[in-house]
């Protein structure tokens, strides 16, 4: 048995070679050998049945070559299957990793993993409608009033290529800027042409804290990546020779949070409150934080000393409303956010 084993194991040629000695040398013998050695008959050569027996040998040898040739191809085929099964095995966690990395940029961490959990068990084409109701989100809207007058789509920037090139430079800027811890709070939700639109207080742990503590913190974080972005934008001005402006419009309240799209899923905020912040930038000053009554009390409350009242505001489906600003630009280089020194590391 374990010589079977090892000769069916053995490569084709070595297989053959062996038959074919074994179906030339016992035939030989069967066929010249004196009968003596045999039979005890002294000077002559097998019979018949010696014949029939070395056809016998020969048929043997073609089956056992025909048998070695038909596992040496099984083996192979069972070879390139595994092979085959690897591969695809790797492709498949390789994709999945992908669709992994995708979401959880494309959408907030805590959504990320839902949507994660349900790709992994194979739910994600059965899933309902993802929404979520939040009491307390500050939006902000930050657009560059004069980039349109930049853009243009003549021979010297490439028919707009080259403006678009610099603007994903300024946005890709503002998105390092999340990459910081004190700014993991703030969570950006799309551009829309050439404003940025980012929120904070979407996260359920934040949410809790709100309620719980009245914390605003989330709040300030936002206020503190507004000047940030600021900075940010006068730094690439100086590289390009360029003269953007930033115009910002902060607002809070109760938000509808979901994802919207199934083979493209995209992450937004619904509600009055996302509304009136993108009203107050549309109808800001520039370089400057225009903001509604209730959350500049807040930000005052919050220690923020250089938010003045601006006075009644026509604001586009809302009427007149009272608003308050503050300047984007820093007023010293002690560490103060608006007039108010940053304290956002514990956050």
């Amino acid at each position: 048995m374990i010589s079977t084993v090892v000769f069916v194991r053995l490569h084709s040629l070595i297989k053959t070679a062996f038959l074919f000695c074994a179906a030339v040398v016992f035939p030989t013998i069967f066929l010249y050998a004196e009968r003596c050695v045999f039979l005890g008959n002294e000077g002559c050569l097998l019979e018949d049945d010696n014949v029939l027996t070395a056809v016998e040998i020969v048929i043997l040898f073609l089956v056992l070559y025909i048998l070695a040739r038909q596992v040496e191809y099984n083996l192979k085929i069972d070879r390139l299957w595994k092979l085959t099964s690897l591969r695809e095995k790797e492709e498949m966690t390789t994709l999945e990793d992908v669709n992994v990395w995708l979401l959880q940029n494309m959408l907030p961490q805590h959504i990320a993993q839902h949507f994660t959990a349900l790709l992994q068990s194979g739910e994600m084409d059965t899933a309902e409608l993802y929404a979520e109701q939040h009491d307390n989100v500050a939006v902000l809207f930050a657009s560059i009033p004069n980039f349109s007058e930049f853009y243009n789509e003549d021979d010297s920037s490439k028919e707009g290529i080259e403006c678009i090139r610099l603007l994903n430079e300024i946005i890709g800027d503002f998105d390092e800027l999340l990459l910081k811890p004190r700014l993991s709070v703030v969570e950006k939700i799309k551009t829309i042409g050439s404003t940025y639109m980012a929120g904070s207080g979407l996260y359920p742990d934040r949410r809790r804290m709100v309620r719980k503590e009245n914390n605003w913190n989330h709040l300030y974080a936002l206020i503190d990546f507004a000047m940030m972005m600021n900075d940010r934008l006068q730094t690439i001005n100086k590289h390009s020779f360029q003269n953007f402006k930033l115009r910002i419009g902060i607002n809070h309240g109760p938000v509808v949070a979901g994802v919207i799209g199934a083979t493209k899923p995209q992450y937004d905020i619904w509600g009055n409150t996302v509304n009136v912040a993108s009203r107050m930038d549309s109808t800001a000053e520039i370089e400057t934080i225009q903001m509604t009554e209730a959350t500049a009390e807040i930000l005052i409350q919050g220690g923020f000393k250089k938010i003045t009242e601006r006075g009644l505001i026509d604001v586009k489906g809302k009427g007149k409303l009272r608003t308050f600003h503050m300047p984007l630009k820093r007023q010293d280089v002690s560490g103060d956010v608006g007039g108010r020194r940053a304290t956002l590391e514990n956050i």
